[in-house]
């Protein structure tokens, strides 16, 4: 086994996944896959036989059957334990492997006393109490049970009837099935949550065969649901284990103790570097978006570049330069200007002109005049040709409604009816639920005109991101969201990722937390001053993010292969060491 973890071990520490689909990739969302797997190959092998030796000299595990069943007896007859119904042996079907020949297969339910646990009524508050720890699921640990959330009152056991001695194991049957672990102390457990005190003391290997990954897949396969998973007692305790002889179930334990303590280091290590590297590239990438001025741009791009082959080499890396060449892209540090170019304050002045129609012939209304941008309220110098401009400035803003849910000819038309669920894409194409006519003429649901920017408003989404779309098409919105109609149309792809590169600072800075649900503060984030470069350079900028984001997804592409790979091969692994 030593000689397995020495060879495989680079299969072990970089075999990742991400936990949460939501959460970006950092390094405390990364899922430590490979040793993972390899904690479960320690499990597997050990229940199989195969992790340590087996000594002809031991005695063997049907003379621990024995044991077991005259302690069994003896329990009944002293009035410790019910009787309870005999089960069969374990049939050649039910063996999910051959085992060792001084081993045998034992139902759950032949080595140890179970039951389901349940819960007293809360209407008698007598019943509750601290006097025995009362464990639900969620008290439930890899590596300890919390005993200090509730409890009963004695009064509160004698009512169930049933309680879990010391060294007995609990696991959970409904719901998070295979969740599992031993108690220290006397516990009850609700009805979620099925028990086993053995009738010797063999507990400490029960909870890892209970664990392995074989027990855990076959718990599963003979659970029932509709919404929710269900393996009641008599299933649980059918299922066979593969039982070694005691002393070699102590050499087991002692092992397995061991080598999940070397899974521990190795975990412990590779989390380490996982958030050694991100501060690093958070590091190195500040420094370019800090540079007060083009040498100190140059100094800090050439410690990037000397290091890029290590730098990027995960999903989250990839996706911080991104957001990198964004915030670079907006604050004119991406190309060189053309100073060639029309500038900036000759643009202002056709979106004046163009606001002043609009209001003229009546499609928006008069706004109060805007207040000049102070130097205070400038994040950062621009280029030559460059303003800033408060966004409000830069088109008109409106927002949405959702139409009656219990009008039925508001809804199922053709007209996109955007939310913040729909907002996963650059560009809206398309919506999970659609309104008529009626829904947009007799409701506050309002029709948005296709190039207008869309952006969350209202959403726990806002916790860790700004959605900003454009629609492709006319359509609606929800309450949940604000839209830019802008007063010239070809800016609407700057403005986009204008907004894109500005994230951090508007969900720091413009984002109100709530306990569930964040609101982007209004009325600051209109008025917030946003750099504008001339119309020329806005669609280079564009064309080069376009250019360096199909390269950084190119180098996303080959990482998440290489990331499958090395899971398949941890997989693999697995599967044929213990086949």
């Amino acid at each position: 086994m030593h000689n397995l973890l020495l060879d495989t071990l680079p299969i072990w520490t970089t075999a990742q996944a991400q936990k949460t689909s939501n959460r970006g990739v950092s390094a405390s969302n990364q899922q430590l896959l490979g040793i993972q797997k390899l904690r479960e190959l320690i499990l597997e092998l050990a229940v199989r036989g195969k992790l340590v030796p087996q000594d002809p000299n031991d005695e063997p595990a049907s003379e621990l059957m024995k044991r077991i069943e005259r302690e069994k007896k003896r329990l009944i007859k002293n009035g410790k334990i019910k009787k309870q119904e005999s089960l069969s042996e374990v049939e050649e079907n039910e063996k999910s492997f051959d085992i060792p020949t001084s081993w045998e297969w034992v139902k759950i339910g032949n080595i140890g006393y179970t039951q389901t646990g349940g819960t007293p009524s809360k209407n008698d508050n007598s019943l509750f109490g601290n006097d025995v720890p009362f464990i639900k699921p969620g008290d439930i640990y890899p590596n300890y049970v919390d005993y200090n959330n509730e409890g009963l009152s004695f009064k509160g056991v004698d009512s169930l009837g049933r309680s879990a001695v010391e060294g007995s194991i609990l696991m959970v049957c409904i719901g998070t099935i295979g969740k599992c672990n031993l108690i220290d102390r006397m516990c009850t457990f609700n009805q979620q949550i099925n028990s086993i005190s053995p009738y010797h003391k063999i507990s400490d290997y029960i909870l890892l065969a209970l664990r392995s990954r074989y027990f855990q897949d076959t718990a599963w396969e003979k659970s029932s649901s509709t919404t929710i998973a269900i393996l009641n007692k008599g299933k649980w305790e059918n299922i066979g284990i593969p039982l070694p002889p005691l002393a070699e179930q102590h050499r087991i334990v002692a092992k397995v103790d061991e080598l999940m303590a070397l899974c521990d280091e190795l975990e412990k290590e590779q989390t380490n570097s996982n958030s050694t590297h991100e501060t690093l590239v958070e590091v190195l990438l500040t420094n370019l978006t800090d540079a007060k001025n083009f040498d100190d741009f140059k100094e800090a791009w050439q410690r990037v570049a000397a290091c890029f082959d290590t730098l990027f080499t995960t999903e989250h890396s990839i996706d911080k330069l991104k957001q990198t060449i964004l915030q670079l892209a907006v604050m004119g540090k991406l190309i060189p200007q053309d100073p060639t170019d029309e500038p900036a304050s000759e643009l202002l002045k056709k979106i004046s002109k163009e606001k002043s129609r609009l209001v003229r012939e009546g499609k928006i209304k008069k706004q109060a005049a805007l207040p000049e941008i102070t130097e205070e309220e400038k994040p950062f110098y621009l280029p030559k040709g460059w303003e800033y401009i408060r966004l409000n400035g830069l088109g008109y803003f409106c927002g949405g409604g959702t139409p009656s849910k219990s009008k039925s000819s508001y809804w199922n038309g053709n007209i996109l009816w955007i939310s913040p669920k729909d907002m996963y894409s650059d560009y809206i194409k398309d919506s999970e639920l659609k309104i008529t006519d009626d829904g947009v003429n007799n409701s506050t649901a309002k029709l948005i005109p296709h190039g207008s920017i869309l952006i969350v408003a209202r959403s726990g989404i806002l916790k860790r991101k700004l959605p900003v779309s454009i629609n492709s098409l006319e359509c609606a919105v929800n309450q949940d969201l604000k839209v830019i109609v802008p007063y010239i149309t070809n800016l609407n792809t700057y403005i986009q990722l204008m907004l894109k590169g500005f994230e951090k600072f508007i969900l720091k800075e413009l984002v109100k937390q709530g306990m569930t649900v964040q609101s982007l503060e209004y009325d600051k984030f209109e008025k917030q001053p946003f750099p504008i470069p001339p119309l020329a350079e806005q669609h280079r900028i564009v064309t080069k993010i376009n250019e360096l984001f199909a390269l950084c997804d190119s180098l996303k592409e080959g990482i998440q292969k290489a990331q499958k790979i090395q899971n398949v091969l941890a997989e693999e692994i697995v599967r044929r060491i213990v086949n």
